[in-house]
């Protein structure tokens, strides 16, 4: 039976679609595993039966995931992980996920029928600019689930989306297919054909932006990445944001071990510190400080 416990979370108010600061609930989601299988060789699909708070999560926000034990332990703390899609028809929530961890690991083990406590939605997701009519999502490796919820928001708001995603093979290209699905336009780059190189990622999304200019862009993923579309919007007086991964202890805000710097502003170079769990995990991309 899915079960939940939820747990009261301010109330906000945004004039940007999607909200920067939902109003929503966290709860302590019992969910029923539906499927869990291998994309890759890297990385697996989880699907799970989930109650109505965890189905009302929005894009950019996650879930902080009590992960089963693998055969060399358990992990101590539970995992944060990016939403990947949300089906409310089928009621259920998806994760990718890359298996390199005693956390990710122990997901891998979790079998159709088995229980997981996911603990969410949680965190500040992506707000699009009320008069967007053109996006551009740019991403590599896992990062590339982290940004597919977006393409559905903007599916619904009747804005055009493009998508460029990098990885270092083809075979690792994940998302193509839902995101062509979801309306968007798919651009993919490699390494093995030496397309997602830096130089040829700018001359691309220049020549995106020429064609049809873009009102928003988003990333997630890659440091390199964040670097290039930070210049770049800057250059162009495009808006932006970056979804952020990071380790977490309690996700709630309490504990403040996910702190990071971040510019006090777009062009100041005076930093502060901000909780990924609480404050983000979506960020404006010029206050994002790289790594």
């Amino acid at each position: 039976m899915l079960q939940e416990t939820t747990i009261p979370q301010p109330r906000c108010s945004s004039s940007e679609v999607g909200g920067a600061e939902p109003d929503f609930s966290v709860a302590e989601n019992l969910c029923r595993v539906a499927s869990n299988e291998w994309v890759n060789d890297e990385y697996k699909h989880l699907v799970l039966d989930a109650p109505d708070v965890a189905l009302r999560a929005l894009p950019g926000q996650f879930f902080h995931l009590a992960c089963p034990p693998d055969v060399d332990g358990a992990a101590l703390l539970r995992r944060p992980m990016s939403l990947y899609k949300v089906a409310p028809t089928h009621r259920q929530i998806e994760f990718l996920y890359k298996v390199h961890g005693v956390g990710t690991r122990g997901l891998a083990r979790l079998e159709v029928g088995n229980q997981l406590d996911a603990l969410g939605p949680v965190g500040r997701g992506f707000a699009l600019p009320a008069n967007a009519k053109h996006i551009l999502l740019l991403a590599r490796g896992v990062g590339l689930a982290t940004l597919t919820p977006l393409a559905d928001l903007a599916r619904t708001l009747k804005v055009s989306v493009t998508a460029v995603l990098s990885a270092r093979t083809p075979d690792l290209i994940m998302s193509a297919d839902y995101l062509r699905e979801a309306g968007a336009q798919v651009v993919i780059v490699t390494d093995d054909d030496k397309t997602s190189d830096v130089e040829h990622v700018e001359t691309l999304v220049r020549e995106i932006h020429a064609t049809r200019p873009l009102d928003y862009v988003a990333t997630c993923g890659s440091n390199r990445l964040l670097i290039l579309l930070q210049r770049l919007a800057m250059q162009l007086d495009i808006p932006g944001q970056i979804a952020l991964e990071q380790h977490m202890g309690c996700a709630l805000g309490a504990c403040y071990a996910c702190v990071r710097p971040f510019k006090k502003q777009a062009c100041a170079d005076q930093l502060t510190y901000r909780r990924v769990c609480w404050e983000g995990p979506v960020f404006d991309l010029q206050e994002t400080v790289s790594w």
